[in-house]
């Protein structure tokens, strides 16, 4: 146990020696070039950190032309749907009332049709009851009047004929 507590002078210069050119043999072989690899690794990741954040950038900057873009699109399309509401609601007064125009010229055509139709009736209607009633007076006179009675008749009959045409 002694020598424990004693150690030996000779035995740690060469462990010393040993460590420094093991240090020294590792430093030059292994560690700057590790070193150097670590610096590399870690450009490589700042390079790569710069571009993603650039990328991020740039992917923020295209979303936000992007929505510009739709909002502008949605409030044409909006314009164009109000626009088309408005066209189509002059062209439907257009043709309702065009329709109501078309429905009040037929609906006087009919009533000149029915008047004239009507006049028509009436004055074939009056040509008949005055032939009627000249066939049934002309019977009457002939059978119960005398001449002279039968004239005034006539003349009073054909008064009151152009009385009425004149009606």
């Amino acid at each position: 146990m002694e020598k424990l507590l004693s150690p030996d002078i000779g035995l740690s210069i060469w462990t010393a020696v040993t460590f420094l050119l093991l240090v020294l043999l590792l430093g030059r072989a292994a560690w700057r070039p590790l070193v150097q690899a670590l610096e590399e690794r870690e450009r490589a990741m700042r390079t790569e950190r710069e571009a993603a954040e650039a990328a991020r950038k740039s992917a923020e900057e295209i979303k936000a032309q992007l929505d510009r873009e739709l909002a502008q699109i949605q409030h044409k399309t909006q314009e164009l749907l109000a626009q088309a509401q408005r066209e189509g609601a002059t062209q439907r007064d257009q043709v309702i009332r065009a329709a109501q125009e078309e429905a009040l010229r037929m609906a006087e055509k009919t009533r000149i049709q029915l008047e004239e139709e009507k006049n028509r009736l009436v004055r074939e209607l009056r040509n008949e009851v005055a032939g009627l009633s000249v066939l049934a007076a002309e019977k009457l006179l002939k059978k119960s009047m005398d001449p002279a009675v039968q004239k005034n008749a006539l003349e009073d009959f054909f008064k009151d004929m152009g009385k009425s045409k004149l009606r």
